[in-house]
């Protein structure tokens, strides 16, 4: 297993995978390559037998620049529960510390329970939000109408 910063050539190993990873969820458009490009220095590939098996794509805010924001984190299904998340997490961590974060901030939709529980057993606190849905706190209409979000932060 070897973690590293990812690099824009990493871009179509993983974009060709990531609605696989969701379930059939369309969730492409959502990870456009200049993430891969702009923000090398504080985002990580795992990989398992020269296989990608997860990311992480993460950044320090330009308006507030002692937090860190998580864009999107992935593990390929068939390598879950091997601690890969939480190590992508940690290398993060580690990254947006040195540069002068001290917290960590995210958001998820309420459909995926498994990212809600994953991000809550890593020891992430829910933001309140402004409603409860099915005994989370969500925010409605986040990313637009009809685009609830349940937010995320963790001190560092």
């Amino acid at each position: 297993m070897l973690i590293r910063n990812i690099d824009t050539s990493d871009y179509a190993s993983i974009i060709t995978v990531l609605d696989e990873w969701w379930g059939g969820r369309h969730m492409a458009d959502m990870l456009p390559k200049l993430f891969f490009k702009h923000f090398k220095d504080t985002s990580f590939i795992i990989e398992e037998n020269n296989e990608v098996v997860g990311f992480l794509i993460g950044f320090v805010s330009q308006a507030y620049p002692n937090q860190a924001y998580v864009h999107f984190m992935g593990i390929h299904p068939q390598h879950r529960r091997k601690d890969y998340g939480r190590q992508l997490y940690q290398k993060f961590f580690k990254a947006v510390k040195q540069k002068g974060c001290d917290s960590v901030h995210l958001v998820t939709s309420p459909v995926n329970k498994k990212s809600i529980a994953f991000h809550m057993h890593i020891g992430f606190q829910i933001v309140e939000g402004d409603c409860i849905v099915d005994g989370v706190s969500v925010n409605t209409d986040y990313d637009g109408p009809g685009e609830d979000r349940v937010a995320f932060v963790q001190k560092i």
